[in-house]
């Protein structure tokens, strides 16, 4: 099951109370204070890591709290710190405060950290309050409380390449063709129900990651059909790979269908529509396949690729064009 989403409370660890203690030793008559400090509360740490693929983990439990901090002991003893809460999110997961809606923390990167709830201190021993005029003081402070938010993750994923286009446009199948990834494939509609990532290796040293989308459909920015859930995921990708059915099952228009989802994408994010664009007309092997090519030139003024991922006609192509507008960027 993919989770992209969950809320949930953080709540750092209390601090050890503070002891309050006298020193009780053979042959000293007077003796002083000597209780200790208590330990610091735990923090609660958000850590981004590339092998959690959801927020799974975090759906079922709504609290999670780090460990309180001992209490100070005699003989000056300090208390022990609680143990820091560590919990691993997906590398793409947005940090955000509930009640204000406020952005925390966004950890793109692998390793990346994030206190979310700080531990409280830990309270004073009745040795910190000694002085001339106050030799035997029985005060000790309480630990602090430790932060407590709550807080909202979304995940949104990393690819340098988004495939959008409407259900049954070909993007399962040509992800797994240009990658080691294995959607779901079948010729109904909706066959992706989560999003995929994939790497596509160009020579030995450099490639692109890929991100498979679930279909579009109109209505999809207002939360009509799966892709509202999901088209946050393809905000990050630095270009889109628009692939267009020629002869749709429904019997509806290529022209139409792409721009339909040019209008959600616009809906969507205005930025995102501004994105760098490649269109690619699948299933070459269709006899509307240069027809629709040929009209995305005449009407739209778009040289859009002819593709086929199940012969692999196209692809290398294709795969050229796409390194070529990510080139500017550093990828491994």
């Amino acid at each position: 099951m993919f989770v992209d989403e969950a809320s949930i409370e953080v709540v750092g660890g209390k601090g050890g109370d503070g002891c309050a203690s006298f020193r009780r030793e053979k042959y000293v008559p007077r003796g002083g204070p000597d209780g200790g400090d208590g330990g610091r509360g735990g923090d609660v740490v958000l850590r981004a890591n590339r092998n959690v693929a959801s927020l799974l983990h975090l759906a079922n439990q709504r609290t999670w709290k780090a460990e309180n901090g001992e209490q100070g002991g005699s003989s000056q003893c300090h208390g022990r710190s609680g143990k820091d809460l560590i919990i691993e999110t997906p590398v793409g997961t947005m940090v955000f405060d509930e009640k204000h809606n406020l952005l925390l923390k966004d950890l793109k990167e692998d390793g990346e950290e994030f206190i979310v709830a700080r531990g409280g201190f830990g309270g004073k021993g009745n040795v910190r309050f000694k002085s001339a005029i106050l030799r035997s003081p029985t005060t000790a402070t309480p630990g602090e409380k430790g932060q407590v938010r709550e807080i909202r993750l979304e995940l949104r994923m990393i690819a340098d390449v988004g495939l959008v286009g409407k259900p049954n446009a070909g993007k399962s199948t040509l992800l797994s063709r240009l990658t080691k990834a294995k959607p779901k494939i079948a010729s109904y509609p909706f066959t992706t129900m989560t999003p995929h990532l994939g790497l596509a290796q160009i020579g030995h040293n450099r490639g692109f990651v890929i991100a498979d989308i679930p279909g579009l459909i109109e209505g999809a920015s207002q939360g009509v059909g799966l892709g509202h859930d999901f088209l946050r995921h393809i905000q990050r990708a630095g270009a889109l790979l628009h692939l267009v059915e020629p002869a749709p099952l429904d019997g509806t228009d290529p022209i139409q269908n792409y721009l339909a989802i040019r209008h959600e994408l616009e809906e969507f994010d205005e930025e995102l529509a501004k994105r760098v664009e490649i269109v690619a007309v699948t299933k070459k092997d269709l006899p509307e396949a240069e027809a629709t090519r040929k009209r995305f030139a005449d009407e739209l003024n778009i040289d859009a690729f002819l593709i086929s991922a199940v012969t692999g006609d196209g692809l290398k192509e294709l795969v050229e064009k796409i390194d070529q507008i990510l080139k500017p960027k550093t990828r491994w």
